[in-house]
C-alpha cells in the first residue's frame, strides 16, 4: 500500500516526467536528538547529496552530548563525505533581544539567562567550532544559524566581526516541518507539500532527530530526495551558494 501510494505521489508531482539537473536546492541540517543521525547520513550517501550541517552541543538519545568525543567518528565521516559545516552556537540557547550597553539577552530552555557582549557572542559561536575542529580536524565555513533562527541586529554584527559572515535561515517552502506535531502535520502531508512547493534556490531545514514528534519525519528524506531529483533538482551546499554570488 505504501509503495503504491509513493508511486502515485511521484506521478502526481510530475516527478517521473522530468530529467536532468535544472534547478538547485540547499539542504541544511541542524543538530537535534541525534537519534536518526546515522540513518540520515546514509540516505545522503545513497543519493550523493551534500548538505550543510549547523552544529551545537545538544543532548542526545544516547544520554551524551552531540559534541562529546563519542560522536567524533560520526562527524569525521560527514567531513570525509564532503559536507559543509557552520556554527549553531555551543549551548543552543536563544538570542532574545538586544539590551542597552551593547549586549544581547541569551536564554536557555531551563530559565537560565546571560547578557552577552560582542566577545561573548563570538565565544559562543567559536567554542562550537573549536570543539568540532578538535573532533574532526576541520573548522567551520563562514556561516552560522541561531537556534530557532532567531537573531538580533547586535548578534548579526557581532558574528560577522569574528568570521561568521552569513547567518543562514531557510525558505518558507523549505521548512520541512520535522519539529511540528505529527498528529496535526502527518508525514504524508509534509512530504506532499515539500515536493509540490519547493522551487529553485530554496533552502531546506531538517534536524538530526526531534524529541517531541511522535511519528518522526526523517524516513521521508529518502522519498523526498528521490522525488526532487526526478523533478530536475540538484543539491549544493551553502558555501557553494555563497561562491555563486
Amino acid at each position: 500500500m505504501g509503495f503504491i501510494w509513493y508511486l502515485t505521489l511521484l506521478a502526481s508531482s510530475g516527478a517521473l516526467l522530468a530529467a536532468g539537473c535544472e534547478k538547485t536546492l540547499y539542504l541544511t541540517i541542524d543538530t537535534g536528538s541525534m537519534g536518526p543521525a546515522e540513518e540520515i547520513a546514509e540516505v545522503l550517501r545513497k543519493h550523493h547529496v551534500k548538505a550543510t550541517f549547523f552544529v551545537a552541543n545538544e543532548k542526545t538519545t544516547r544520554g551524551d552530548m552531540s559534541m562529546d568525543a563519542s560522536w567524533a567518528p560520526f562527524w569525521k565521516t560527514l567531513v570525509a563525505d564532503g559536507h559543509a559545516f557552520g556554527s549553531h552556537t555551543f549551548r543552543h540557547w536563544y538570542f532574545r533581544q538586544d539590551v542597552p550597553g551593547g549586549k544581547v539577552s541569551y536564554a536557555g530552555k531551563g530559565g537560565q539567562r546571560e547578557m552577552l557582549d560582542r566577545a561573548g557572542v563570538c565565544r559562543e559561536l567559536k567554542k562550537s567550532e573549536e570543539v568540532f575542529k578538535g573532533l574532526t580536524g576541520r573548522g567551520y565555513d563562514a556561516i552560522w544559524r541561531a537556534p530557532g533562527g532567531k537573531t538580533t541586529p547586535f548578534t548579526l554584527k557581532s558574528a560577522a566581526s569574528c568570521g561568521f559572515a552569513e547567518h543562514v535561515g531557510w525558505s518558507a517552502a523549505g521548512f520541512l516541518g520535522d519539529e511540528l506535531p505529527s498528529e496535526k502535520y502527518p508525514n504524508r502531508t509534509l512530504l506532499r507539500n515539500a515536493i509540490r512547493d519547493l522551487k529553485d534556490g530554496d533552502i531546506l531545514l531538517l534536524h538530526l532527530g526531534i524529541w517531541s514528534r511522535k511519528d518522526p519525519f526523517w524516513p521521508m528524506l529518502d522519498p523526498l530526495l528521490t522525488a526532487l531529483r526526478e523533478k530536475g533538482f540538484c543539491f549544493r551546499t551553502i558555501p557553494e551558494r555563497r561562491a555563486k554570488r
